[in-house]
């Protein structure tokens, strides 16, 4: 009976200690707002769960038990259960959970953006959906004042990812990591226009905007901590990891002009892997962009003085044309694309001290683009008497009324990471392995090459009669008409890389913290030929294809190692230290470092300020691309020219030097303020000077290679300082009525971006009296993006409405295309866009969102600014020229291509030319 009574005992207290309840209630903020995928966590288990969109919660936890609550931006909040079934939580707004920010200023253990001695950005996944833009590069554009992005006017490859940057120093200055691992370049090198010409960066509009948790913007430089591009800044993009809850979107949209149709639809979802031990998080984006068209008036006196002698009959000629095509067929604006986005993240806890991550990306992006328009006074039947048969046009002269090229092209991305984090002896350990590639491939399409004939040997007599007919030439041959196709495979370029990371990191005491770590990146570049009537001779009219002895494959590998030690001197006075090695194979070693502090006058205020060293190895496009490619030239309309690489037998006989890293030195100097509870400042001056700085040279003349009109190429030209202020401020949570009010103001001034020094010319350049950089390069790399840029933003949440208005200021852009008369430049008036929306709770499941982008339909206009006295006569002079064009008209048209690019000139411009557009958005919560 005793043991019998001691074993009931057993029983019961067992069942008392095990037995398990039902707790939920809401999450809210102190405004009585819910929180949404807040963290619910039995404490000392892995049983845990998250708030849904309405802040709700429900587990099961085991009675007696302890329930953790935390969110990014809120303090933790710990409860004990006893016997409560229902438990509703206000957490207060306090320092990002620090287990959980992967914060990109250092490599040792994480501080909040508020405690970090670099400026940081942090901007919810919420945020960069709401702007209602349509791809993640240009929602950064209308929140964050120094990352600047716009299509440009003239699009071939480029139409796949538009360049952009960060405090005005090009895609390849800018490093892209998600989740916290380097994300891979891609296959295109900008080799057209001005901005972001010469560069390369990585497809960061491939990155679905459901699958973002939050974004990290680190606004200095950090080649000390990730090695090669961190010049600018770095952009890491968190994914979403919740692992339940999700969301299916439809997205509709149309630009006022009745154009640029949008129509969209993206699932994001979470699954739990085991017993709560793991999660899924995946997001499948599928979309599709209709063509915008906004193609100028083209202006028949620049035509005739252009292409044709001036005669009567030319005159009558191009006018009746125009009368027919009043902008000369042109089609120009924003091209049409076909998206599909993939993407996973996951994480599995092997043990209580060792986790696996992984997550895995892919896009394919299908688009079609069009060349200009080549009118039958341009390409006329004189110089190729064929094209009446291969372009035909009923009831007009000789049936040919010219033709337009198209461009299309294919983009396929991928990104993925395996890796493990683990902790043994308060050591952190994180290894990991990412692959990502980046794969383009062009095709053109109603265009024509002259140069090209099929040779008779090629010619297939499949049924043998003993001749071959127009049908059997075409067997393998493309589309065949006459002696050249009119769709031509112009080959394409390839991009992959394979990193291995081992990152080290310890809490040494409570005032140092010491981190360290290697990387190996294998990077291999590919330039895929194109068939042969696309190079052939001046290659396919618009695109030349690349040629089979330039279609090679080059590749090369990197090692690098880092120290990062933070030292709390005093509660108040912080110093970080980081030194980096990296060898790289094809141009050998270097070593950067950085130094950091912050000083926390008061719990109100911080100073912080760095000094640091960085370097950018030249990409492997720009060592070995090599090719024919079409370019404006003003007053002489397409002209072929060639860009040569730095290790061809060419630039060996103009003694072009073989490419050496760029390397900076960056100083940062800021503070951060609390002025109160919900209102926030930081201010931060910045100052990077850049050494040996490449470039992609002008267009040089009169050298005679390979019987090229000029040619191009890639050189260490420039010594360069860009200098400015940026300004954030935030006052959130301010009552009005029965909801919250919230302002945010932030700012981007330019203070200084110039070259410093002499260009650093070849001597055989030199000698010829031309330059690898002139005016309008200059212009182009150092003005061509807003000298100012502000984004003033309005909030306001009541009952099941969400209100917001913004307004970016784009301040003066400046060009000096080429051709303009040097007394002269072109200057972009600054404009405000507004973009308003609003968002409604149908139901506890379904949202709706409205967005009016630029809702006052600001356009971008330009104006002819005089440099001297002689080029305010050239403004004011009205006498005419023989087509009745005044200088200034003439100018006009030099720069526009006879109006046909009247909004934005032919070589940029600095805010979408596409005017209003709306979205409309159902959000469907799973």
């Amino acid at each position: 009976m005793k043991y019998f009574f001691s074993f009931f005992l057993f029983l019961l207290s067992s069942s008392l200690l095990f037995s398990q309840q039902t707790v939920s209630g809401k999450i809210t903020d102190s405004l009585g707002n819910p929180i949404i995928y807040s963290s619910v966590l039995e404490k000392n288990t892995t049983n845990g769960t998250i708030s849904d969109f309405d802040g709700n919660y429900s587990i099961e936890v085991n009675m007696g038990a302890a329930l953790i609550f935390s969110s990014t931006g809120y303090t933790t909040k710990e409860i004990i259960v006893g016997e409560l079934t229902s438990i509703d939580i206000v957490l207060q707004e306090g320092s990002v959970n620090l287990k959980e920010v992967i914060i990109v200023g250092s490599r040792t253990p994480p501080r909040s953006n508020t405690d970090t001695p670099l400026p940081v950005d942090i901007i919810s996944g919420k945020d960069i959906v709401n702007t209602g833009q349509i791809t993640f590069d240009k929602a950064l554009q209308y929140k964050i004042p120094s990352f600047n992005t716009v299509q440009t006017p003239v699009s071939d490859a480029t139409s796949l990812l538009d360049p952009y940057e960060i405090r005005n120093l090009g895609p390849s200055r800018t490093l892209i990591l998600i989740n916290g691992k380097r994300k891979n370049l891609s296959a295109l090198v900008y080799t057209y226009g001005i901005a972001g010409r010469g560069e390369t960066g990585a497809d960061i509009s491939a990155i679905p905007l459901d699958a973002i948790k939050r974004v990290e913007v680190l606004r200095d430089g950090a080649s000390a901590q990730y090695g090669s591009d961190a010049i600018a800044g770095v952009v890491n993009i968190v994914l979403k990891d919740n692992p339940i809850g999700g969301s299916a979107t439809i997205k509709t949209g149309i630009t006022s002009k009745g154009d640029g149709e949008q129509f969209g639809v993206s699932i994001n979802n979470a699954s739990n892997i085991g017993k709560d031990n793991g999660f899924v998080n995946y997001t499948v984006d599928l979309s599709k962009v209709n063509l915008a068209n906004r193609p100028g008036l083209v202006n028949a006196a620049g035509e005739i003085a252009d292409f044709t002698s001036g005669t009567a009959e030319d005159i009558t000629f191009v006018n009746q044309f125009l009368e027919r095509h009043p902008d000369a067929g042109n089609i120009n604006g924003s091209p049409g694309t076909a998206v599909a986005k993939f993407l996973i993240n996951g994480g599995v806890d092997l043990s209580e001290k060792t986790k696996l991550y992984f997550n895995t990306a892919y896009v394919y992006k299908s688009m079609n683009s069009y060349a200009n328009y080549r009118t039958p006074y341009w390409r006329t039947l004189d110089e190729f008497p064929y094209l009446a048969d291969f372009f035909p046009t009923e009831d007009v002269i000789d049936n040919y009324d010219g033709y337009v090229p198209t461009f299309d092209g294919i983009l396929n991305d991928y990104h993925s990471t395996v890796g493990f984090k683990t902790q043994k002896n308060d050591w952190n350990y994180d290894v990991s392995f990412t692959i990502g590639g980046n794969l383009q491939k062009y095709t053109v399409r109603n265009s024509h090459n002259s140069n090209f004939v099929y040779s008779p040997s090629t010619w297939i007599d499949s049924n043998n009669d003993g001749s071959v007919d127009d049908g059997e030439i075409t067997e393998g041959q493309n589309l065949y008409r006459g002696n050249s196709p009119i769709s031509f495979d112009a080959g394409g370029a390839r991009f992959n890389h394979t990193v291995g990371n081992i990152d080290i990191s310890k809490t040494i005491s409570d005032k140092i913290s010491l981190a360290l770590g290697a990387e190996f990146r294998n990077e291999t570049f590919e330039i895929i030929a194109g068939e042969l009537a696309s190079y052939d001779g001046g290659g396919s009219d618009s695109f030349a294809g690349s040629r089979p002895e330039n279609a090679k494959i080059f590749n090369r590998y990197n090692f690098g190692g880092y120290l990062d030690v933070a030292y709390d001197v005093t509660d108040k006075l912080l110093f970080n230290g980081t030194l980096r090695v990296e060898n790289y194979s094809d141009f050998g070693n270097t070593l950067v470092w950085k130094l950091s502090s912050r000083y926390k006058v008061n719990n109100n205020l911080t100073l912080r300020s760095s000094l640091s060293t960085g370097f950018r190895a030249p990409t492997l496009h720009q060592i070995y691309s090599q090719k024919l490619q079409y370019s404006f030239v003003a007053g002489q309309g397409i002209q072929v020219t060639g860009l040569i690489n730095n290790v061809s037998p060419q630039a060996k006989i103009l003694k072009i030097p073989q490419l050496d890293s760029e390397k900076s030195t960056n100083f940062t100097l800021g503070l951060g303020a609390k002025i109160a509870t919900n209102f926030k400042l930081t201010m931060d001056y910045y100052n990077i000077s850049i050494k040996d700085r490449i470039v992609l040279s002008g267009d040089i003349t009169g050298l005679n290679i390979d019987n090229l009109n000029s040619v191009s190429f890639f050189i260490n030209a420039l010594d360069t300082r860009t200098s400015g202020l940026d300004v954030v401020l935030n006052y959130k949570k301010i009552p009005l009525g029965n909801g919250n009010l919230g302002f945010n103001l932030s700012g981007n001034y330019t203070i200084d971006n110039k070259r410093t020094g002499k260009i650093k010319n070849p001597a055989v350049i030199e000698n010829s009296g031309q330059s690898v950089f002139d005016t309008n390069q200059e212009t182009g790399i150092f003005l061509s993006r807003p000298k100012t840029k502000w984004i003033f933003g309005t909030n306001y949440a009541i009952n099941k409405f969400n209100i917001s208005l913004n307004n970016t200021y784009f301040g003066t852009a400046t060009f000096k295309d080429p051709g303009l008369s040097p007394d002269l430049r072109t200057e972009f008036i600054p404009k405000i866009v507004t973009d308003f929306s609003i968002n409604y709770d149908l139901s506890k499941k379904i949202d709706v969102t409205l967005n009016v982008n630029n809702i006052f339909n600001v356009l971008p206009e330009w104006e002819f600014k005089a440099e001297n006295m002689a080029g305010q006569d050239l403004i004011n002079n009205t006498n005419t020229n023989a087509f009745g064009l005044t200088p200034i008209q003439e100018q006009s048209n030099l720069i526009t291509f006879n109006q046909r690019y009247a909004q934005t000139t032919y070589f940029g411009y600095h805010f979408s030319q596409l005017g209003i557009l709306f979205n409309l958005s159902f959000i469907y919560k799973i």
